[in-house]
């Protein structure tokens, strides 16, 4: 019996340590049902203790890899990841735009989970105006957040709520506002659309193993919708696979900094990593 498979793209800088970036979206997606195809927009040479090198692809040779997803396969959901510079910014909104992409989740990402910066401090300005009103749904965490809007980082809940309405004002649909950097019992994300605010809590997870969630959190976001769930059905499914994957991560053992989550502890058993 025959099928179409559902595809989803990200468009991400490659991880060459596998935790982030096009590597983590990947097994995010297929962990979730979804075949994933690929552009990438940067190589970095990184691995669980930081990043050691950027290197930008092209933004001629982003285009054309998006040109020949877009033109064979059927995508149902971009993810949007690791931009480096304005240039690429502005090639990648101008083939979302010529592709009428769909159901865009934009992940702004700026700085590693090891703190190195990742963006051109210019292309910050260029990411705002060109790609948030291409977004379906923005993903940024709270001092992802606060460069977009050139303020403080948000502080509790309010301020959070706050932030995510000045957001949506400049052009995404909704905003999924990740609360993993503020203290607490909890982890809350705020999901805040036209609609209103909804609240995604989960118990916080105490390990040092937390490489790659913003981008394993937006990638199934992504996933999701591309399967064809509401926006709060997917955000809260996407919290809940990012929350058992936390809770796994220290049994993958990868590296000697932050290791990755475990994108794959619904098939991995214990003996597999001995």
């Amino acid at each position: 019996m025959s099928g179409r498979a559902i595809v989803a793209l990200t468009v991400a800088g490659s991880d060459s340590g596998g935790g982030a970036g096009i590597q983590a979206d990947l097994k995010t997606f297929a962990a979730l049902g979804v075949y994933g195809a690929s552009v990438v927009t940067a190589l970095t040479a990184q691995n669980t203790r930081g990043v050691q090198g950027v290197m930008a692809v092209p933004p001629e040779f982003v285009a054309r890899q998006m040109e020949s997803v877009f033109s064979d396969l059927e995508v149902r959901a971009v993810k949007i990841g690791m931009l480096a510079n304005g240039d690429v910014i502005a090639a990648v909104a101008e083939e979302l735009r010529r592709h009428a992409a769909a159901q865009v989740v934009l992940d702004p990402v700026m700085v590693a989970t090891s703190g190195d910066r990742l963006i051109a401090e210019d292309a910050v300005a260029r990411l705002r105006e060109d790609l948030l009103p291409l977004a379906d749904v923005l993903t940024p965490n709270l001092p992802e957040a606060a460069a977009l809007l050139g303020e403080r980082v948000a502080e509790d809940e309010a301020e959070m709520a706050a932030q995510a309405r000045r957001l949506l004002a400049l052009g995404p649909r909704a905003i999924l506002l990740k609360g993993g950097h503020a203290d607490g019992p909890e982890s809350v994300d705020l999901l805040v659309d036209r609609e209103g605010v909804h609240r995604l809590a989960a118990e916080r997870v105490a390990t040092r193993n937390t490489h790659g969630t913003g981008c394993t959190l937006s990638s199934a976001l992504a996933a999701f919708m591309a399967r064809g769930l509401s926006l709060h059905d997917a955000a809260d499914g996407a919290k809940a696979y990012l929350t058992v994957a936390l809770r796994a991560a220290d049994e993958v053992g990868v590296g000697h900094g932050h290791g990755p989550v475990h994108h794959f502890h619904a098939w991995w058993g214990r003996e597999s990593h001995g």
